[in-house]
């Protein structure tokens, strides 16, 4: 399904409509159609690739005003010398309808530049796009091989990936709760890095640490009862259960969780439970749970709080992790082609390896070894608030000061 653009006001506006691009099978996709701007090298023609139907539907819209936020803040502004004309595409979950409407994308709008894609399965279909087309892709997922062993030259992110999550859980978990931990993540490329994450780093900081089960709900799994049962039969044996799901399923999870008291036999924590749709959907839920915050809105650093206060003002509620993912995955691809004084694909991607960008978390560099982020994370645990649960920091185990970026070596990125 594509979401086309209309201009209202003197500015770009989204409207949904109901066309859907026509199936086009891989095998006939090939061929390099990336790298040209077409007639105006004054115009960056992007591709917003997001899940707006579906379990991340709201993670989508979330991320989409970011993105919303960042190309107003291009095209407003003297800071660059051309500006950013776009398409949006529905994603959906599914791998073969993000390659679908990404090649719609550079085929049809003559997109140079790609982002978004939430779920990381089709996230990393999409990083295989990039690469045949040769066009720049800034994904919106969290799997550690989208970068990783998966990586590929045309691919930046700012999204933080479970790895670097995993530092702040780990740190946490060893020093406050225990070494014997349990598993129960969604059985696809997310929940899969969250495991091998937080296994690595476990086995790394504790001596004496065990994996005691693991559990494996299908993605997008609706009943959890009887994995949470499983989860309760061994909690005895368990310090720590670890949660490697978001969206509307970690909701449903944390509801069912919480009706069954799975918290007061075991503690639980979640990758991704501090995000606001998270803490909204569950509500009290989400009261103790421990998760690896990647944002909040309240931090202060970079330019974040001049973020907030536009994005307020924009939509009338505060950004959340996807806000910032979109908005800063937009200004990146901006501030390469200002540096590269092009907005020909190849040119940009010849800049932006090891370029530091001045973002809401103050300096960031774009690694070269594999061109991710290097991104600050916090621990965090859900507390009771006015309208939902609010998230404390536990500062002890913030990354204030650096950054939690595993060594390049470990990454298996070969570019």
């Amino acid at each position: 399904m594509t979401r086309n653009n209309a201009t209202f006001g003197g500015r770009r506006r989204f409207i949904k409509t109901a066309s859907t691009a026509g199936a086009i099978g891989i095998a006939g996709l090939a061929g390099c159609v990336g790298n040209g701007a077409g007639p105006d090298e004054d115009v960056l023609r992007l591709g917003v690739l997001e899940p707006f139907t579906g379990d991340f539907a709201e993670l989508a819209e979330e991320r989409n005003q970011g993105e919303e936020l960042g190309i107003q803040h291009v095209n407003e502004s003297d800071e660059y010398d051309f500006e950013i004309e776009h398409e949006e595409y529905d994603t959906q979950l599914n791998a073969e309808d993000g390659v679908e409407v990404a090649t719609e994308a550079i085929e049809s709008f003559g997109a140079d530049f790609l982002t978004g894609a939430i779920s990381s399965s089709v996230a990393l279909a999409i990083n295989e796009i990039a690469a045949r087309d040769r066009v720049v892709y800034t994904p919106g997922a969290a799997d550690v091989s989208i970068t990783g062993e998966n990586c590929n030259e045309w691919v930046f992110r700012f999204e933080t990936h479970t790895a670097q999550i995993a530092e702040a859980m780990t740190d946490f978990i060893a020093a406050e709760l225990g070494n014997r931990v349990a598993y129960l993540s969604a059985d696809y490329a997310y929940g899969q890095s969250v495991n091998e994450e937080v296994h690595r780093l476990m086995s790394q900081k504790a001596d004496d640490y065990e994996r005691v089960d693991e559990f494996w709900p299908q993605a997008g799994a609706g009943d959890h009862d009887a994995f949470i049962t499983s989860a309760q039969d061994i909690s005895d044996e368990t310090d720590a259960l670890v949660i490697g799901m978001t969206g509307g399923q970690l909701i449903r999870f944390l509801s069912q969780a919480d009706d069954r008291g799975l918290n007061d036999d075991v503690p639980i924590v979640t990758t991704t439970g501090s995000f606001r749709v998270v803490r909204a959907g569950a509500g009290a839920a989400t009261n103790d749970v421990y998760s690896g915050v990647r944002y909040i809105p309240g931090i202060e650093t970079g330019d974040n709080q001049q973020f907030v206060e536009d994005y307020i003002n924009e939509y009338g509620t505060p950004p959340d992790n996807f806000s910032r993912v979109g908005f800063e995955s937009v200004r990146m691809i901006a501030n390469g082609a200002q540096r590269a004084g092009s907005t020909r694909a190849a040119e940009v991607q010849s800049v932006l390896p090891g370029m530091t960008h001045d973002t809401i978390f103050g300096e960031i560099e774009f690694r070269e070894c594999d061109q991710h982020a290097t991104n600050p994370v916090w621990m965090g645990q859900m507390t009771p608030g006015d309208e939902f649960p609010d998230v404390r920091l536990i500062e002890e185990y913030s990354r204030e000061a650096g950054n939690a970026d595993p060594d390049c070596s470990v990454m298996n990125c070969e570019l």
